[in-house]
């Protein structure tokens, strides 16, 4: 396949909810049937490893002291991803080993703050296995804050992948203007943006951000049914007793860089959904408009961005 033409293939599928090791091997075979169909780049949802916190909403999340809360947060932490530990070496080997990049939304549980916070991180492993970046989600949305910790602008960081440049945010965070403008700016011309699992946070912004930005964009969600929660899961029945039957009904799509959709949005359907997308395309729809080149004005306007990866304490031996 020429360099200008990458086949890509989006996870629309389910977790196996808050369990890491079921949910790790998952992403491994999906890795392996994506690279089975020459996909290049596979991209899975928002915390998909190993999942959503769904239970916040039904189970009076933010009231103090409460045991299901507790408990479940102490489950959800436990099946966390620490990547210093090798949590992610299998996917970074058969990443290496079948040529194919990857984006994986997880739940971090990182070293460097102290290994008990988790973050909502979106990984991209390439195609050598390397992981290149792990970008913290800036602000969790809502609810989300109940569980989840705030990141840091570390991860804003793009990457080359044949002749485009990719770079990703998770969820709301593809609401953030000036987030978004921090990619624009070091050249990305494939956005993806990872999702819990709703055509109602895809079926707009999608194609706004590639209008906006004149990129292709990479929407891609999770599916969810209660149906499919581990009999295990600690206070499940406490959760089931007024979660609906369907969590997440995914809307994964692809916007083309005039905004137009290459793949409307896919409703309540688990499996990889592929695309071919040109590169020509982009140096097209730059002809008119262009935010971080001919129609930019930075004598006027610039955007400043921290990189540091933030931490509590800084030691020097």
């Amino acid at each position: 396949m020429k360099d200008s033409i990458l086949k890509v293939a989006l996870a629309q599928i389910a977790p196996v909810w808050l369990n890491k090791e079921a949910t790790l091997k998952k992403v491994v075979t999906t890795i392996e049937e994506a690279a089975t169909n020459e996909a290049e780049l596979v991209v899975f949802g928002e915390a998909f490893l190993p999942g959503y916190p769904f239970w916040l909403a039904y189970t009076d999340g933010a009231a103090w002291d409460l045991k299901v809360n507790k408990t479940v947060h102490g489950h959800y932490v436990a099946n966390a991803i620490q990547i210093e530990a090798g949590d992610l070496d299998e996917v970074c080997t058969i990443a290496k080993k079948l040529k194919i990049a990857v984006y994986l939304g997880i739940m971090e549980r990182p070293q460097d703050r102290g290994g008990h916070s988790i973050y909502c991180s979106l990984v991209y492993i390439d195609a050598n296995g390397v992981v290149q970046s792990v970008h913290r989600k800036l602000q969790p949305t809502y609810d989300e804050r109940l569980t989840w910790a705030p990141g840091d602008g570390h991860g804003l960081r793009v990457h080359p992948l044949k002749k485009f440049t990719v770079g990703g945010l998770n969820c709301w965070e593809n609401w953030m203007p000036l987030a978004r403008a921090s990619l624009y700016g070091q050249g990305e011309n494939l956005h993806v943006a990872v999702w819990p699992g709703n055509l109602n946070n895809t079926q707009d912004i999608t194609r706004f951000i590639a209008r906006e930005s004149r990129s292709y964009v990479i929407s891609v969600s999770s599916l969810m049914q209660t149906k499919d929660f581990p009999k295990n899961t600690p206070f499940l029945d406490t959760i089931l007793e007024k979660a609906p039957a369907v969590l997440g009904n995914g809307g994964s799509c692809i916007a083309s860089p005039d905004g137009e959709w290459l793949i409307e949005p896919v409703v309540d359907k688990a499996g990889l959904i592929y695309a071919e997308l040109d590169f020509e395309r982009v140096y097209q729809e730059r002809q008119n408009f262009d935010p971080v080149g001919h129609y930019s004005r930075p004598d006027v306007t610039k955007l400043s961005v921290n990189r540091e990866r933030q931490s509590t304490i800084e030691i020097k031996d």
